[in-house]
């Protein structure tokens, strides 16, 4: 017919919807807080052997592994809380509590990932690093069914899944950890923790939100709990500087102080002002923060290469 012009499909609805099946997978993985996993580098770059082969690569395999472990956390958590994140402001956007990712694919890819992050190190040779994402997985196992809703216990549930990736770096890669770094990843931890829950309070109030834990908070308590934790976490990051001296100079180690003071108090004003509920978000969003992370991080590497 004159004028008329024929629509041409330019793909099969079954692959399109295929195509989006797989976008809301991975997202439901969370690869953007994958970012957290980068603790494991922190032992081999301070025992200044990171840029050997071997530790990259230990310290890679490591990375993976806990990448693939906390994505089945995630996956897992998302299935359970999937009716009240539904109620959720944000989280209900998920693609588990959305229903764009059926719950048995979601069980299944969960069960894999945590399978491989435990056998694929032992495999690989590195049977200590696979008995340490075991232990994160029963942590985590004991977090999402029972301490999440236990006050106290659901904050040091979570800052203990940090630390045991800071730890892992130095497993995987056979290096000795020191009792400062593990008293500072604690501390820091903590307050990351502390924090995210007083920004979930402050903007959802005690039954706004989708954790029943909060109702056993107050927000002075919150205010305590990472005010003391900055307060470890930035002592004994001094002594840890000056160990990384080994008897020799210690300046950048020293200076490193400054830089790091100044991002756990940038970090503590986004608390204060309740945006700390996607701890994430701000690692990505603020240019302030990332600049303070990168002056950091120069000094460190200048204190290890030195």
């Amino acid at each position: 017919m004159p004028g008329y012009t024929r629509r041409v499909s330019t793909g099969a609805p079954g692959t399109r919807a295929g195509s989006s099946r797989w976008v809301a997978l991975v997202s439901a993985l969370r690869p953007r807080q994958w970012v957290k996993n980068l603790l494991v580098v922190a032992v081999p770059l301070a025992s200044g052997q990171f840029l050997e082969r071997s530790t990259i690569l230990s310290t890679l395999l490591a990375f993976v592994a806990f990448c693939a472990a906390s994505s089945a956390v995630y996956l897992t958590n998302d299935i359970l809380d999937r009716e009240a994140d539904r109620r959720h402001p944000v989280k209900r956007h998920r693609a588990i509590p959305a229903g764009l990712v059926p719950i048995p694919v979601a069980a299944t890819v969960a069960g894999l990932l945590a399978l491989a992050a435990c056998i694929v190190p032992a495999l690989l040779g590195t049977p200590g690093l696979s008995l340490l994402v075991l232990a994160y997985l029963c942590l985590q196992a004991v977090y999402v069914f029972w301490a999440k809703h236990q006050p106290v216990l659901d904050l040091a549930s979570v800052a203990a899944g940090f630390v045991l990736r800071a730890v892992a770096g130095g497993v995987a890669s056979g290096i000795p950890i020191s009792t400062w770094f593990l008293t500072v990843t604690a501390a820091s931890a903590m307050f990351v923790v502390a924090g995210k829950r007083y920004s979930e309070l402050v903007t959802h109030g005690h039954e706004g939100g989708t954790r029943h834990g909060l109702r056993e908070y107050s927000e002075g308590y919150l205010r305590f709990v990472w005010g003391v934790s900055v307060g470890i976490a930035v002592v004994f990051y001094g002594l840890w500087a000056a160990e990384l001296g080994n008897g020799g100079s210690a300046m950048w180690a020293r200076l490193s102080v400054v830089p790091f003071v100044l991002l756990l108090l940038r970090y503590a004003r986004d608390v204060d002002a309740g945006t700390a509920e996607a701890p994430e978000d701000l690692v990505w969003g603020d240019r302030v923060l990332q600049a303070l992370g990168l002056i950091w991080a120069a000094m460190f590497a200048l204190q290890v290469l030195s």
